[in-house]
């Protein structure tokens, strides 16, 4: 198959920050690239060759994006797989499979994967509706705090919150959820596999993930992870196994919990470039967005390997701020050393929207973390 400057078409679900990076991979290549998002200002808007306006979660418009691209793959996991599975059913290549996104999509469906599949992970109960979590209770069969999560269309911090007491669950919407035991974890952990269309397999190194104790969002992304190898390879295997067992083509995100007692949890995965891989764009032979393409054509997977030290520092609004965006001190933090910024495009924003993010290479990682803080401390998205 010819892809480089050719007519082979690529059609990507979903207009927003992984899709742009995506088609900076794209654009190196000169392959052809169509983009469906439901907003007109979507970032990858000026970055593709075709862009259509269009919900991703309505069957018609995904339906009739793919029939005319030759692979179809998606940077968000909330669209509509009926439409994938007609377009596969066509001889249309959707990657991830819709097999495996129907696993993925649904966070109750995932977690029942995980146990049917001896993959280790939280406990956890299922319900059909919130009011049953109250009966359960009742009956002594749940204790506070868990985690609730709602089963579908939940992603960066949106439909998962801790639950302390009954009155939390007031706040909550009523549809179907799980709730996990809470894991009192050592760290938060991420693997990147990469799987090719013709079955080559990659693990990235393991990184750690710092999270925003307010807003359940990730706020520093360090590679390597400050852990012992044993734990990593550990984490490694886990990870390798999910991929196997799901079957994806493209990226997995495998993010997972490190308990006190160095056992590997699975918390959840996503199929597709993820947020605690954009430290590879400056740090990593071969970046996350490049490898995802390289695998949904079945081109030969690149070097997994860091170059150097990495850090990524989430750049999200500020509390209090919403309206056109202005990004203070950018210049300041430009002067430092191993540091670059990305912005996402986005005009708009609104408190803890993800508006961009930095990354920061060091030969060490200690350094790095250092100047990763004085960036955060740095630099402010605000209104005007």
């Amino acid at each position: 198959m010819h892809y480089f400057s050719s007519d082979f078409k690529l059609g990507i679900l979903g207009g927003g920050q992984l899709g742009k990076m995506l088609l900076y991979e794209t654009r190196k290549w000169d392959i052809y690239t169509k983009v469906l998002d439901a907003s007109e200002e979507a970032p990858c808007k000026i970055a593709c060759n075709d862009f259509v306006v269009g919900s991703l979660l309505d069957f018609d418009a995904v339906y009739n994006f793919g029939k005319d691209v030759d692979v179809l793959t998606i940077e968000i996991e909330n669209v509509n797989v009926d439409a994938l599975e007609k377009l596969e059913s066509e001889g249309i290549k959707v990657y991830p499979p819709t097999k495996s996104l129907r696993i993925i999509q649904n966070k109750a469906n995932q977690k029942l994967f995980y146990v049917d599949n001896n993959i280790p992970t939280a406990n956890f109960q299922r319900f059909a509706y919130k009011s049953e979590i109250t009966d359960s209770y009742t009956n002594g069969a749940l204790q506070f705090p868990f985690i609730w999560k709602a089963a579908q269309f939940g992603y960066d911090g949106q439909g998962v919150k801790v639950v302390r007491s009954l009155a939390d669950l007031n706040e909550l919407p009523a549809g179907e959820c799980i709730a996990e035991e809470m894991v009192h974890f050592k760290n938060e952990l991420a693997v990147i596999v990469a799987r090719s269309a013709i079955g080559e397999v990659k693990t990235y190194p393991v990184v750690e993930m710092e999270f925003h104790p307010e807003a359940n969002q990730v706020e520093y992304v360090l590679c390597p992870a400050r852990i012992d190898d044993e734990v990593a390879k550990k984490a490694q295997e886990i990870a390798l196994k999910v991929s196997e067992k799901i079957q994806q083509v493209g990226l997995l995100a495998i993010e997972l919990f490190q308990t006190q007692n160095d056992t590997i949890l699975v918390n959840e995965v996503a199929p597709r470039p993820h947020n605690s891989g954009h430290y590879s764009i400056e740090a990593s032979y071969t970046n996350q967005f490049e490898q995802h393409i390289r695998a949904i054509l079945g081109l030969p997977l690149g070097i997994t390997d860091s170059k150097v030290a990495g850090i990524m520092v989430n750049l999200v609004g500020e509390e209090g701020h919403t309206g056109d965006v202005v990004y203070e001190n950018l210049d300041t933090i430009i002067k430092k050393h191993g540091v670059t910024p990305h912005i996402y495009g986005k005009k708009q924003t609104r408190p803890f929207r993800k508006m961009g993010h930095v990354t920061i290479v060091n030969k060490n990682i200690e350094r790095a973390r250092e100047i990763a803080q004085q960036v955060k401390e740095t630099i402010r998205v605000v209104a005007k």
